[in-house]
């Protein structure tokens, strides 16, 4: 189900040491989550497999010590064993909304396509999304970002300004769409 998320309840809490400290709501898109999962099945029945088959390989040679091929696919290995965790942990606890569901389609939410026109009358699509789902090049936005959190709420016709490292800037809301 779709929802609109407050602007606190998307905040991270974590620990001095970067580890998360207490649990809050990781949102995904449906296809940021497809994606996360396709990534997944493929390190799990592909690229697993075949590293451990060449760390196999490698070890059956003798000397492991001085074994570069054994001691990179150890490495290789380690990298995917970490990414697994990584993309599992992701999806166990993540909040899939499917942006085609939401109700309110004049405002902006997670998951809204947004058309922006600039001081200058240029206009940029961009895509509110999860932060595990960040493209910029693609179009696509984490709603932690400084002009995902301008954008929240706000409807076709209002004006945001967004501070960045260039200087702050009016961006103007032109289009919503939930695709």
């Amino acid at each position: 189900m779709s929802q609109a998320i407050p602007p606190d309840e998307h905040d991270e809490l974590e620990a001095e040491d970067g580890e998360e400290k207490a649990p809050f709501r990781r949102y995904l898109t449906r296809s940021g989550a497809e994606r996360m999962h396709r990534e997944l099945i493929r390190l799990l029945n592909e690229e697993r497999p075949k590293v451990t088959a060449e760390v196999s390989a490698a070890a059956a040679q003798g000397d492991r010590s001085e074994n570069a091929e054994y001691i990179y696919g150890k490495k290789r290995l380690r990298e995917i064993d970490r990414r697994i965790r990584f993309l599992q942990r992701r999806l166990d606890t993540a909040t899939i909304v499917t942006p085609a569901e939401q109700t309110d389609r004049a405002h902006v939410y997670f998951g809204a396509t947004v058309t922006l026109e600039d001081e200058d009358g240029q206009r940029t699509t961009y895509q509110i999304v999860g932060s595990d789902e960040i493209d910029a090049a693609g179009g696509r936005i984490s709603v932690e970002s400084p002009i995902g959190r301008a954008l929240l709420r706000k409807g076709v016709g209002d004006t945001v300004e967004v501070r960045r490292p260039r200087g702050e800037i009016e961006l103007s809301i032109v289009d919503i769409r939930y695709d």
